[in-house]
């Protein structure tokens, strides 16, 4: 039986089909591809289905549903930033296309739905690290959205006895994740930006912190929920890379791996972020068997041998 990854085609996603197909899974793809690429998925034509269809479409969910055992809930659409200029184009996708698939997967039968959260639940909540279950006031339509998605999972393994596993990803990179548009995230946004001889900007006064998590373990961490038992389900869990540093010092590390002497420009705080983000992993260790494997200086040097690699076109 197949299993199913929606938004397979994007950043996340596709590190997951990858190791999903490496597994020997037999893998099915929704995507509407409006972030997504046909390029992350070329090393797969052949071996995956890919149903380029919208999660705003409930008969594009049953189909995608239809015969599968398991599912990775990936699709969003992501930013804070852009959920501040539209949030109901934000709550149409990452409530009700998240709705549609958790009632799609009830109906086909599916065994197991892993869903992405995200670290942006914590809100306003102040206390670091962050624990499940100390949760603060979401401070951006993106973040309600996740934290709706979270109820709406706990709501149908109530009600109709789904086993759903959601986890909260803290500030994900990697390879694939595009430096371009004015949603990019920070780190392949200042990676472009030293390569070119550029100035990294950064929001504010850059002392805000963030706990990244290389797309590695993020994948890794999804695997393993996917296969838990059924006492983890039920609830979410933080996936992050378990170290705190601040943007300023984020771009310092990058500067110096890239060897760019050019100051960093500051901008104007982004209205809607929190100020600092660390995760306790405890409960992913205990349930999930999770443990970050990359540390930031690691994923860093990862990261930067690979866009040398795809320039020089190794």
């Amino acid at each position: 039986m197949p299993v199913l990854v929606t938004g397979g085609a994007g950043f996340i996603g596709s590190h997951l089909v990858d190791a999903l197909v490496a597994r020997g899974a037999v893998v099915r793809v929704l995507d509407n591809f409006s972030s997504g690429s046909w390029t992350n998925l070329a090393g797969h034509r052949g071996h995956v289905e890919v149903l380029a269809e919208d999660l705003r479409d409930v008969t594009a969910c049953r189909r995608a549903c239809r015969g599968v055992h398991a599912a990775f809930h990936l699709a969003a659409l992501g930013s804070v930033p852009r959920s501040m200029e539209d949030p109901a184009t934000t709550f149409a996708i990452n409530v009700g296309g998240t709705a549609n698939l958790f009632a799609a997967a009830r109906d086909e039968g599916v065994r197991r739905v892993v869903y992405a959260s995200s670290s942006s639940v914590y809100g306003d909540a102040g206390r670091l690290p962050s624990r499940e279950g100390e949760e603060g006031l979401p401070l951006s339509p993106y973040a309600l959205s996740k934290a709706m998605g979270e109820q709406l999972a706990a709501q149908f393994g109530r009600s109709f006895g789904l086993e759903l596993v959601g986890l909260r990803y803290f500030n994900i990179y990697g390879p694939r994740q595009s430096p371009e548009g004015p949603y990019a995230a920070v780190v392949p946004r200042f990676l472009a930006a030293a390569q070119a001889g550029v100035a990294m900007e950064i929001e504010g006064d850059g002392e805000q912190s963030r706990d990244f998590t290389y797309v590695a373990d993020a994948v890794e961490a999804t695997l393993l929920a996917g296969g838990a038992p059924a006492a983890a389900c039920g609830r979410a869990y933080n996936v992050a890379g378990g170290e705190r540093v601040t943007i300023n010092q984020l771009a310092a590390r990058l500067a110096a791996e890239v060897g760019s002497e050019v100051p960093p420009r500051h901008l104007p705080p982004r209205a809607g972020d929190v100020r600092d983000s660390q995760a306790d992993l405890t409960a992913a260790r205990q349930s999930l068997g999770y443990s970050p494997g990359v540390t930031l200086g690691e994923g860093l040097r990862r990261l930067w041998a690979h866009g040398m690699a795809s320039v020089s076109g190794r």
